[in-house]
């Protein structure tokens, strides 16, 4: 199950008992962009607390900091991405994924939206 922040980051557990998830940005962020161009993926290991910036989207038409929803590790990046960085605009919600999180604080989740409210929010 996906949630989502204020900032259009989704992030989705990879199963509900382990505290691994990954991260991305949403369809409203990468149509609110453009055209994807670059993406600045943050260094496996890095630590953040949520609200953190962990990356960097820059578009045709404008940058945006990606901040991480929660906090926690980062254990992988998506190469994949960072060689395409259109997969943020094709498949943003798969594919395109920014990267995983080992996360610290699994409480934190309880604070941002479900599918349902997100979508009130983005529009």
């Amino acid at each position: 199950m996906k949630k989502y922040s204020e900032e259009h980051v989704w992030i989705s557990r990879d199963d509900e008992v382990a505290p691994l998830a990954t991260v991305g940005i949403t369809v409203h962020a990468q149509e609110v962009l453009g055209d994807v161009v670059f993406v600045e993926l943050p260094a496996i290991g890095a630590v953040f607390t949520a609200g953190d910036k962990a990356g960097l989207v820059e578009s045709v038409k404008a940058a945006a900091d990606v901040f991480t929803p929660v906090s926690g590790t980062v254990t992988e990046v998506n190469e994949a991405l960072r060689a395409d960085p259109s997969l943020a605009n094709t498949d943003p919600l798969g594919q395109g994924w920014f990267f995983k999180l080992q996360i610290a604080r699994p409480a934190e989740l309880a604070a941002l939206m479900d599918e349902l409210t997100y979508a009130g929010f983005a529009n």
